[in-house]
Formats: structure tokens, C-alpha cells, sequence
């Protein structure tokens, strides 16, 4: 004997209110969010600030007249050499970059947060030239995600061992596992070469859905349950 029969707008009503229920317990892609630089001043030592992810974000140490901060930098491309692992968009996204070249100033640089950033990320552009090696001494030990040629000087990827990044027209991205409220390195001569500073947009989880909503679907389960045993 069949069991009782649901409405078939109930049903609609139930299916709908649990894809809802789905959808709120899901979380939300992200992608790498690269800074907003909104001001520098160049010397040696210079300084640059900006915004990342609404956090205020400041540099200090050399800073290059090269250095962009008004959307205008080309030299993030192809997107190919500056993504990569978990960084998922070019720092042409925002097209700013802090320019330096280690000649008369070897460091410490450093950039510091104003909250503090899991897992930020740099992208390190022209690095060296073809003659010559650069590196990037850190005062932590990043993970290499990805790097290639660029569009203006071609070159090849950024290499990493332990804490340093080197390069001969290097680019790329590197990864700071970990939570900080500052990154430093120390770098060595050669014309001119610039980085900027990005993270992964916060995977976004809902509220855990309310009550009520899981009633109507949990309700739909007990009565096809009634159903069946009734057969």
C-alpha cells in the first residue's frame, strides 16, 4: 500500500529551503588581492604606504624614482610569470610596484601591517639582468608559486633557496606561510627591480544556518520515512 502522498509544492518548497541551507554552509572562493601603493617618497631611505585588503600596509628603506603607485605599471605580464600555487591573479590587477636596486643601501627593508596577514605573498619583478645575479635576502623562508619572463626584458623565473631569492631578469611569486605583521630582506646591487605585496582574500564561511530552515527539510526526510513503512 502506497504511503501518503506529499504536495508537490511542499516538495519544491523543501528542496528550495535546503539548497539554501547548502549554499549558506559553503564557503566562498578567493582570489590573491594584490596592495593599493597610494603614495611614496622616493630616497634611500624612502617610503611608500598603501592599502591591502583594507589593511593599512607601509614600506620603508629604498625606494626608486621607477616606482609606480598610480595603476600605471605594465611590467606585471604575461599574468602566466606572476601567478602560479596559491596566488591565483597578476599584480596587474592593481599595476603598482615599489622599484629599488640595493646600490647604496642594502637593507633591512621592510613592510609592515597594520593587522595581521596570513600567508602574504610578494611578486618580485626584473630581479637581476642578464649579466648580472640579484638576490633577496629574507628574514623568513617563503615557498616558491610560480615566475617566468616578462614583457619588457623577457629573462626566466625567479629561483629560491632557503630564505633567498635570486634572479638574472628574475620573476615571480613567493609565499610566507604563516601569520605576519612584517617581512624584511636585504638585497644586493643592480640597476632597478620592484616588487609588491598581495594574500588570499579571506575564504569567506557562512553563518551556520538558522534552525528554521533545517526544519522544513528534516520534517520532508521523517515523512518520506512514514511513507515508506506505511507501504
Amino acid at each position: 500500500m502506497p504511503g501518503p502522498k506529499l504536495p508537490s509544492s511542499w516538495i519544491v518548497a523543501s528542496a528550495a529551503q535546503f539548497a539554501t541551507v547548502v549554499a549558506l554552509s559553503s564557503p566562498v572562493a578567493a582570489g590573491t588581492i594584490w596592495t593599493d601603493w597610494t603614495s611614496a617618497v622616493p630616497g634611500d631611505p624612502g617610503t611608500a604606504s598603501g592599502t591591502l585588503n583594507g589593511i593599512a600596509i607601509s614600506y620603508a628603506r629604498e625606494v626608486l624614482t621607477q616606482t609606480v603607485t598610480n595603476g600605471s605599471f605594465t611590467g606585471w605580464a604575461p599574468a602566466s610569470s606572476f601567478q602560479g600555487g596559491t596566488v591565483t591573479t597578476s599584480p596587474a590587477a592593481i599595476g603598482d610596484m615599489i622599484a629599488q636596486n640595493g646600490y647604496r643601501y642594502a637593507g633591512p627593508d621592510t613592510i609592515t601591517f597594520a593587522a595581521p596577514v596570513v600567508n602574504p605573498v610578494i611578486a618580485i619583478w626584473s630581479l637581476g639582468s642578464s649579466a648580472t645575479q640579484a638576490s633577496m635576502r629574507f628574514n623568513a623562508t617563503p615557498t616558491f608559486e610560480g615566475g617566468g619572463p616578462d614583457s619588457m626584458y623577457g629573462g626566466s623565473r625567479i629561483t629560491l633557496s632557503g630564505n633567498v631569492v635570486s634572479g638574472k631578469e628574475g620573476n615571480g611569486v613567493v609565499q610566507f606561510t604563516g601569520t605576519f605583521h612584517s617581512i624584511s630582506w636585504t638585497e644586493t646591487f643592480e640597476n632597478y627591480y620592484g616588487f609588491t605585496v598581495g594574500m588570499a582574500a579571506a575564504t569567506q564561511v557562512a553563518e551556520p544556518a538558522p534552525l528554521a530552515l533545517l526544519a522544513v527539510p528534516f520534517a520532508l526526510l521523517c515523512a518520506i520515512k512514514r511513507g515508506k513503512r506505511a507501504a
